[in-house]
């Protein structure tokens, strides 16, 4: 990592977060010197996707001059359904000439055109076929119109992005370290709209579904039922959970939490299953979670329940020290969003 900080910055649906780390080399040490966040309007932000331009430049604004961050460099990140991530396997060549050739060798794989699309390509290993020396990889292909808008937003507010990754890898970086880098570890982040599930063995990632629905449905869902407001909703959610018994008066937003938990559990386990069927001899041994709809009282058991896989919080704090001042303890802030120390750590050498 260079001697300066290097700051990850988070679009998300609810807010804009930004952390700015220092020292330390790739996933391991460095100090978090700044951090910060303000919170965004509704729609603001649609499906990880900048939305009103103004008004989330007028947040970085404040973002940037609350927290002080010591550059206008940043690392942002991209992750919706919009963007496809699939495994493959390409001739061997050099990877830049690689890259250069993506357009003409998956143009028939993708449901968009490689004229409307941001190719990429991150190679994971090699093997040798009947066809010769293959590289094996994640292809990443996201429109160009899902990135120009973020990168709008961010350089009207008078900053310079150096790096646009793929959010569930900035996501596995943050949380898979330790005794994690040498399993299959499953990380899900649910976002307010949309929950990523990025699937990591040994540290390196092998598979990505993003799925449309997160904790704000949640949210929508009790205030539905009940014709309460957001924030009364939100407090319901967290004092009624999923899968505790509830009194009478909570019956309806316990169902309405229900019927929204439940396909979204459901379908992250069957992410898993695909996984699995499609990895012989390579199951997922763990399932870290993170993201604020993460919170939700009794959800980590639920999952564990359905998945029948040992499910916990990610701690994306617990490798880094943290800078005199912020007011962060980490030994009590293992649910630090994740997603701008991973973007921070993009570019870490």
């Amino acid at each position: 990592m260079a001697k300066s900080g290097v700051i990850g910055l988070d679009i998300g649906t609810t807010s804009v977060r930004a952390a700015e780390v220092v020292g330390g080399r790739g996933r391991q040490g460095g100090t978090l010197v700044r951090y910060g966040e303000v919170a965004l309007p509704p729609g603001a932000v649609r499906d990880g996707e900048v939305a009103d331009q103004p008004t989330v430049t007028a947040a970085l604004k404040q973002l940037w001059a609350g927290a002080k961050f010591s550059t206008r460099q940043v690392n942002i990140g991209i992750g919706n359904q919009r963007v496809v991530v699939r495994e493959m396997e390409l001739p061997w060549m050099p990877l830049p000439q690689l890259k250069a050739s993506l357009p003409f060798q998956v143009q028939e794989m993708l449901p968009m055109s490689t004229d409307e699309a941001l190719l990429d390509f991150y190679p994971t290993g090699e093997v040798t076929t009947a066809a010769g020396r293959m590289v094996q990889g994640m292809l990443v292909a996201a429109t160009k119109d899902t990135v120009r808008a973020n990168v709008m937003a961010v350089e009207s507010a008078g900053l310079r992005p150096q790096l646009v990754d793929l959010s569930p890898f900035a996501l596995m970086r943050a949380v898979v370290h330790g005794e994690m880098a040498g399993r299959t570890v499953a990380v899900v982040d649910i976002g307010a709209r949309i929950t990523q599930v990025i699937i990591a063995a040994e540290g390196t990632p092998r598979f990505v579904r993003v799925l449309p629905s997160g904790g704000g449905n949640v949210t929508d869902a009790v205030a539905g039922a009940l014709g309460c407001s957001a924030p009364d909703a939100e407090a319901i959610k967290r004092e009624v959970g999923i899968g505790f018994a509830v009194p009478p008066e909570r019956t309806a937003a316990a169902e309405a939490i229900s019927n929204v938990v439940r396909p979204l559990v459901e379908a992250v386990r069957n992410t898993f299953v695909y996984y699995a069927s499609n990895h012989p001899g390579a199951g997922i041994d763990m399932v870290v979670l993170t993201g604020g709809g993460s919170q939700l009282p009794g959800l980590g058991q639920y999952l564990a329940s359905a998945s029948r896989l040992a499910v916990s919080m990610a701690d994306p704090l617990s490798i880094l020290r943290v800078g005199k001042g912020l007011g962060i303890d980490p030994s009590r802030h293992a649910t630090f969003p994740a997603m701008p120390l991973g973007l921070a750590y993009g570019v870490a050498a």
